[in-house]
């Protein structure tokens, strides 16, 4: 079964709240026929649109091809949360790959956070951008790790953007019996993922950048000459880019083995007026301390947009609206009864580590991919770091490619089975508190 196809209709964005508030967009055509180009990209996400940007900037002809349409993926429905750091703790990486590399890690994560508010800021992207996205505890134990961790991105790398919220104040800012204070970090921000992706893509066809959407690849023939084969064309460049993230599919068997789809779920409920204080007291976005993490904010318009519940397969579940409200019911009890107007899933895709895995999957084919629900930021650096790679500048691309990546255990056959067995195990102790 295609994930392409799985859950979605081709060529047409999910009935989600953010494709409902989507500024107006025309579509790109289709390829047809034979093109050359210096670089051709495979998948319009923000890593692909963020490729080509830098790649039409730099004056390299560029193709870049997506099945269905500019953001159709992860990128046009995901929480919006643009956060610090990498996904894996900097504690952690820097037990994994040393002090040297973790410090460039560190590095390039905040070079990620810049990027999407320079892209937004010198395209006038308009997207809602707007900094905050707090961290909550649901154990005493929990607060104290995290503010463990402030205090360590303080003290070794100087980041002094983070609040730590005891009880009370944790309370203030999000009034849920559940949580028991956290973080709250203001050098992150959230916006609408959608709106972010199309301004992406009209920078980039501005810069001179060809995109086709409703071109799915077919196949990709290496060699000196790297030729991308669809079903009613063909793309022969010297660079191609992967760009596809959970829905690479058996375009690479090496990306494949360490890069696994997953799907993911958010809810928008009704605008809830005056009652919108009983959910945040301030516009911020939040994240939690599940392993299955629960991740929410309020809409423009008063909503809150509520993800949460995780599924391993290829088909979303029948009842999305049900899925989500499980969740959110028991972060916000009182909302147990709120009218749910757009339910939506996703597919993103994690790895091992949850660490993104860029690699040269040949000397003139570049992947990147993994973002393991980072990718706001983490995907549109990786589209630059593979445009400057390209161009000569590997420098960022090399380090994010030395973190050692694990395939999945059992393949393309079991890896899914597996990860649910084990799924199922985290969300057996988050209910515990394990």
């Amino acid at each position: 079964m295609n994930l392409l196809y799985s859950n979605d209709r081709k060529a047409e964005y999910p009935l989600s709240w953010y494709a409902a508030t989507a500024h107006p967009s025309d579509r790109f055509p289709a390829l047809t026929g034979d093109a050359t180009a210096d670089v051709c990209i495979v998948g319009g996400g923000y890593t692909g649109l963020s490729a080509a940007l830098h790649l039409a900037e730099a004056g390299l002809d560029v193709v870049l091809l997506e099945a269905h349409r500019v953001g159709f993926g992860a990128s046009g429905r995901n929480g919006g949360q643009l956060g610090s750091a990498q996904r894996m703790a900097q504690e952690d990486l820097e037990r994994l790959v040393g002090e040297a590399d973790a410090v460039k890690l560190w590095k390039l994560a905040e070079d990620a956070k810049d990027l999407v508010k320079s892209l937004i800021s010198r395209h006038q992207i308009d997207c809602d951008l707007k900094p905050g996205v707090a961290e909550m505890a649901l154990s005493d134990a929990e607060r104290g790790e995290l503010h463990d961790h402030a205090a360590h991105l303080s003290g070794k790398y100087g980041y002094d953007q983070i609040e730590v919220l005891d009880a009370e104040a944790g309370h203030a800012l999000c009034p849920s019996p559940a949580y028991k204070g956290g973080l709250l970090d203001m050098g992150a921000a959230h916006l609408h993922p959608l709106n972010y992706a199309l301004g992406l893509a009209r920078a980039a066809s501005t810069a001179g950048a060809r995109i086709h959407e409703g071109t799915e690849v077919l196949s990709i023939e290496q060699g000196s000459r790297v030729s991308v084969r669809t079903a009613h064309g063909q793309v022969t460049a010297n660079h191609v880019i992967l760009a596809c993230n959970g829905y690479l599919g058996d375009l690479n068997r090496q990306v494949a083995a360490r890069v696994m789809p997953i799907n993911n779920f958010i809810a928008a409920t009704e605008p809830l007026g005056e009652d919108a204080v009983r959910v945040l007291t301030r516009d911020v976005a939040v994240a939690d301390t599940k392993f299955v993490v629960n991740y929410f904010r309020l809409s423009a318009d008063g909503r809150l947009l509520f993800g949460g519940g995780e599924s391993y397969g290829y088909r979303f579940p029948t009842d999305i609206t049900a899925t989500v409200r499980k969740p959110m019911t028991q972060i916000f009890p009182h909302l147990k009864d709120v009218k749910i107007d757009y339910a939506w899933g996703g597919t993103l895709a994690i790895t091992m580590r949850r660490m993104p895995y860029l690699t040269r999957v040949a000397p003139n084919i570049l992947s990147a991919s993994g973002y393991s629900g980072h990718g706001v930021g983490t995907a549109t650096h990786a589209g630059q770091l593979m445009a400057l790679a390209i161009q000569g500048q590997a420098e960022g691309f090399d380090t994010m490619s030395r973190v050692p990546a694990l395939p999945f255990p059992g393949g393309a056959a079991l890896r899914s089975p597996l990860l649910a067995l084990a799924m199922t195990w985290y969300t057996l102790r988050d209910r515990l508190g394990i």
